[in-house]
């Protein structure tokens, strides 16, 4: 069976932009660029065609290079270009759904192999910066709040719940009368400390991973967006607009931005926008009072508010979604009201980068991750912990074409729960159930 691409539009935050072009962020202004790579022309023919040239499509290709096979990676626009090189650069454990409901869902054996596999994904990103010396600015700690006072009782439970059930000694808790040594943002409760946890660079994380690429040898094609997929007996042939690539196998990495290139998938996911802004370079003390311990931070809201400091002493300041096709006029806009809530001390301050991107979620927020009729590979619905999550998912595919993976069949059995109504009815419902939620957040705050 042939599947057809039918375009969907994504609008940067700058609209000038050509869609070729990264769009204006703090990220691409801080970021030395790679130079362009050609786009895929004529006849081809590779082991294994990775479509997506984001974290989860360029760590399948980085192992898959180095265990020997050719591999061709097809990026519509330019690598990094979407979600990973857009995000908050929060380095997270675990999975994105906390460990009791991951445990309610799969059961306590699947849960800790899963909360294994959250932890090994922070280490294999710091071990992928390390060993191909990628400069993304590393650091460690995260720290989530509580934005709500009913929230307090369950983060003091799922602390207790990681210390006993999984002997995980890297978290703490601290109480509303200590919270003024995490940060002098207001509004919190109560405040989780995770030093297991990482933050970076999300973009130049994304061009070092595409670098290793390279040097191990895969090929990566930029502004080469698949138009069709052939799905044969035992191979593909993926068409772009100037190539025909025969492979063995194909590895679906679009995740957001998958449109309907492949719909027995697309009904597993929804994208939505998130958005970020990133202030003037702060002064040092005001910078050490918003985060003394340069540590990535979060809030409890179900539109979760994210944020940390940059090298140059910056607020990137992520928060707020829209459900459909267009960002906001004015990004710096619509974010701000969330920031000056938490840090009103920043009501003067300038706001020089405004972007946004789109990712996707899933219905519970687990990663999908499976396998179509032996040759198409997919990871996607990384539900915004999109950094560890989405570079294991490279790896656990790569593994599973080589020799087989337990790691991959584990993840691949999660059972996905698509969203109703199918790709073209799916939004309705859930604009509605996100507006409710945002409601409670706004009511509850």
């Amino acid at each position: 069976m042939v599947w057809q691409f039918d375009a969907i539009k994504r609008h940067n935050c700058t609209m000038s932009k050509p869609m070729n072009s990264y769009p204006d962020s703090w990220y691409v202004a801080s970021t030395p660029m790679l130079a362009e790579q050609p786009p895929a022309s004529g006849d081809l023919a590779y082991d294994v065609c990775v479509i997506g040239g984001g974290y989860a499509g360029l760590s399948s290709a980085f192992h898959l290079a180095k265990s020997g096979k050719s591999v061709a990676v097809l990026e519509a626009e330019r690598v990094g270009w979407g979600a990973s090189g857009r995000n908050g650069g929060h380095v997270g454990t675990g999975q994105r759904a906390d460990q009791h409901s991951v445990e309610k869902w799969y059961g306590k054996t699947t849960a800790k192999e899963l909360w294994r596999l959250g932890l090994e994904a922070v280490d294999l990103v710091s071990d992928l910066v390390e060993d191909n010396g990628i400069d993304c600015e590393l650091g460690r700690t995260n720290i989530h709040f509580a934005a709500k006072k009913s929230h307090v009782d369950e983060l003091r439970n799922e602390i207790d719940h990681l210390r006993t059930e999984y002997n995980y000694d890297q978290i703490s808790g601290v109480e509303s009368s200590s919270l003024e040594d995490l940060t002098s943002g207001i509004g919190f409760h109560y405040g989780v400390v995770d030093h297991g946890a990482r933050h970076l660079h999300p973009l130049k994380y994304c061009l070092g991973l595409a670098k290793a690429v390279m040097t191990a040898g895969a090929s990566v094609f930029e502004k080469s967006r698949v138009k069709s997929i052939d799905v044969k007996r035992d191979h593909a042939v993926v068409s772009t607009d100037n190539a025909i690539i025969k492979t063995q196998k194909v590895v679906l990495a679009c995740n957001g931005y998958l449109g309907n290139l492949f719909p027995p998938i697309a009904s597993n996911i929804m994208p939505i926008n998130n958005f970020i802004v990133a202030t003037e370079p702060l002064d040092e003390a005001t910078a050490n009072l918003i985060n003394p311990l340069n540590a990535s931070l979060s809030d409890s809201l179900f539109v979760i508010n994210y944020w940390k400091l940059s090298e140059d002493r910056r607020l990137i300041f992520g928060g707020g979604e829209t459900y459909s096709d267009k960002f906001p006029e004015s990004v710096t806009d619509f974010v701000r009201p969330k920031l000056l809530a938490i840090y009103p001390e920043l009501s003067n301050a300038r706001l020089d980068y405004g972007w946004g991107g789109t990712l996707a979620i899933t219905r519970n927020r687990m990663p999908d991750l499976g396998v179509h009729k032996g040759v198409i590979y997919y990871a996607q619905g990384f539900s915004g912990h999109g950094v560890p999550t989405a570079t294991m998912a490279g790896k656990l595919i790569a593994a599973a074409i080589d020799a087989g993976c337990d790691d991959f069949d584990l993840m691949s059995g999660l059972k996905t729960l698509k969203f109703p109504g199918g790709p073209l009815f799916r939004r309705p419902s859930l604009v509605a159930g996100m507006l409710f939620y945002s409601l409670r957040d706004r009511l509850g705050r």
